[in-house]
């Protein structure tokens, strides 16, 4: 593969071709080929799915639950175990208003820990505050890593839910998921995944890591916004009841009772997000043509230049000096990131200054806020050196003040 040649599937980066998007942990840029698959269902079909009894309605709901199958695929899954949501945050806060105001009872502990996206923490301290229960979290390194063995320190007989990122969105660390989960199905605790940092950017299998919930976003991998995909081990979906209720998701409906359809449906209430779910499932397809061994190794490489060139600039600290992922977090001394992140706009690079939606990990920190970078496989050496430049810039404008 070559990062030149996929830049040209991006009809945001034909347009501008001086841009330089290093955002994409925030949201990716979407090919031509999404694009087009959306604005197909717009333009030659364009109804709802599910109900309809005409050809147009069944092209409708066969292309719908194509892209069901091919997300199932794509992560190894059943296509009954992949509930569309209308993104990440979307799918945590269902596991979290589901499975835990179903199950966790009254002095049940909650695993979690401080490199958590607010989506992946708040829903449970919000469970934990209605069912009387507490949170725990994770020691991290100093570094600001989650091990296995500060997560066995954690565990407790009470222990009854764990929720971790995989990716964390600020540090870009990968968790060692799978031998968590297989720690914690030793003692029968859940463990819900917080994957929208790691399945835009590496091969996941669901049953290989044995997960029980694993939670992720359209817009983040090269798909639109507004759709997610929440999977859930199937005997566990069909435990929890809906949290929304109306059209679709009904099986029987009488004056003093009412049943459901079954997972996912009983999960998908209303007109489902169609295009959204159309256009993710021909995303899925685009990544697999790329492949993750590219993917992965191209965006280490990038972040890895991106390191060693930022911390030859004085004053400039790194946060993150180990590469796993694409993501860099920085900071110019003295400089509020967003003061910096104006220059840098100037200069034609879109990179993310402030707390990234995880407070918990900027006041880990002890920083008000911080600066990241972020590549993924459309950027380039160029994007890199675009970046160092125009660090470099900003360094030396704020230092007139």
């Amino acid at each position: 593969m070559d990062a030149l040649e996929l830049k040209k599937d991006f009809p945001v980066l034909v347009e501008k071709p001086n841009l330089h998007y290093l955002d994409s942990a925030a949201s990716s840029l979407k090919p031509k080929c999404v694009i087009d698959k959306i604005d197909y269902y717009y333009n030659h079909l364009s109804c709802n799915v599910h109900r309809g009894v005409y050809q147009l309605s069944y092209e409708a709901t066969d292309m719908y639950e194509h892209a069901r199958e091919i997300i199932a695929d794509f992560i190894n899954a059943k296509t009954e175990e992949i509930v569309f949501t209308r993104g990440a945050s979307d799918s945590l806060n269902l596991v979290a208003q589901s499975y835990g105001m179903t199950f966790i009872n009254e002095g049940d502990e909650i695993i979690t820990s401080e490199l958590e996206h607010h989506s992946n923490f708040m829903p449970w301290l919000n469970v934990a505050r209605v069912k009387k229960a507490s949170v725990k979290f994770v020691e991290l390194t100093k570094e600001g890593r989650i091990t296995v063995e500060a997560f066995k320190k954690a565990l407790t007989d009470k222990t009854k839910l764990v929720a971790l990122t995989y990716v964390s969105n600020v540090m870009g660390y990968i968790t060692p998921i799978k031998e968590i989960i297989k720690i914690c199905h030793e003692r029968g605790i859940i463990v819900s995944v917080d994957a929208a940092q790691a399945v835009p950017h590496m091969a996941i299998d669901v049953k290989d890591l044995d997960c029980d919930f694993l939670s992720f976003s359209g817009h983040k991998m090269c798909g639109p916004s507004g759709i997610g995909v929440l999977y859930g081990k199937f005997e566990l979906l069909e435990k929890m009841p809906p949290v929304d209720f109306g059209g679709d998701m009904a099986d029987e409906v009488f004056k003093d009772h009412m049943t459901f359809k079954v997972a996912p449906y009983k999960f998908e209430t209303g007109t489902p997000i169609i295009s959204g779910a159309i256009g993710l499932g021909e995303a899925c397809l685009y990544l697999k043509k790329i492949g993750f061994d590219f993917i992965s190794s191209h965006e280490s490489r990038l972040a890895r230049l991106a390191i060693d060139g930022l911390k030859k600039i004085p004053g400039v600290t790194v946060y993150n000096e180990s590469v796993e992922t694409g993501v860099v977090a920085f900071n110019i001394e003295g400089v509020h990131p967003h003061d910096a992140a104006s220059i840098y706009d100037e200069n034609g690079v879109c990179i993310r200054a402030g707390h990234h939606c995880a407070q918990l990990v900027t006041r880990f920190l002890n920083q008000i806020s911080t600066t990241r970078a972020s590549f993924y496989f459309y950027n380039t050496e160029e994007d890199v050196i675009a970046l160092i430049d125009a660090v470099k810039k900003a360094k030396d404008f704020f230092s007139m003040f």
